[in-house]
């Protein structure tokens, strides 16, 4: 059985978690990274009043301030029912106020393989990149529960990586593989940052997430191919196709504060 020395989360009761150190934020040591917040958040809508017809197509997260460290409630609706399509949203609450809302569309399964095809173009495999790196420019617990490998080329703004934990989500509890993938893809502004955070000049924090799912995604890897765009008003845009060892499943965007600190 998994330990919480090796999970993001401990399931203290029905809708209710405490997070480990694992899941420590970048940006503040008192505020939760917001990839294990999406991986917990995707793991509470599967378990909301699963329907085998219907799968999650796309997952957007808002942002509502600092998520604190430490216990936390998880609450669930359906905002749309309907037959063939449906909206669910999820709530992490928090010190007495919500800290991020989940809201994902579940659109009906049918065979389509007739017409799938596929636009995005496929990352190189696991096994070309350079071999495990690391992400010490940034500090946290998350960061530091991660395993990275680089696709040649990375450089400030855009490059391909791929990422994994060997972490669970939930202290003795297995993980499925949408709820492990999508709990990585917020690391995407970090992967390839346009201003090296350790320098301590800017901060460039993102205040939603967005993912959008063509595929189900399977297995343990995450590839990222990330291009990060800075405006000249204070707003950026990380974006993302998303990879696992079989190819392109979706994508994801990242809007950003780009804040100047002075001193």
């Amino acid at each position: 059985m998994q330990t919480e020395e090796n999970s993001y989360y401990v399931r203290l009761g029905e809708g209710q978690y405490r997070s480990t150190i694992h899941a420590q934020g970048a940006w503040n040591p008192h505020e939760q990274h917001m990839a294990p917040v999406s991986g917990i958040l995707t793991r509470e809508l599967e378990a909301f009043q699963p329907r085998e017809d219907l799968r999650m197509a796309r997952i957007s997260f808002d942002i509502l301030g600092l998520i604190p460290a430490g216990e936390f409630s998880v609450e669930c609706k359906v905002l749309r029912p309907g037959k063939t399509i449906e909206l669910v949203q999820a709530e992490l609450i928090a010190g007495g106020r919500a800290a991020v809302r989940a809201t994902a569309w579940r659109l009906q399964r049918s065979d389509t393989s007739a017409v799938a095809a596929l636009a995005d173009t496929p990352m190189p495999a696991l096994a070309q990149t350079s071999g495990e790196q690391d992400m010490t420019v940034w500090p946290g617990g998350y960061i530091r529960s991660l395993q990275l490998r680089a696709v040649a080329g990375l450089v400030p703004g855009r490059g391909q990586a791929w990422l994994h934990t060997e972490h669970e989500m939930v202290d003795g509890e297995a993980t499925a593989d949408l709820v492990r993938l999508v709990g990585l893809v917020d690391t995407a502004n970090g992967v390839a940052p346009r201003v090296d955070p350790s320098t301590g000049e800017y901060l460039y924090p993102n205040t939603d997430l967005s993912i959008h799912l063509y595929r189900q995604p399977a297995g343990k890897w995450l590839g990222l191919d990330t291009s990060v765009t800075f405006g000249d008003d204070g707003i950026g845009l990380t974006s993302s196709i998303l990879n696992d060892e079989l190819g392109p499943f979706g994508r994801a965007e990242q809007i950003l504060t780009i804040r100047a600190i002075r001193a």
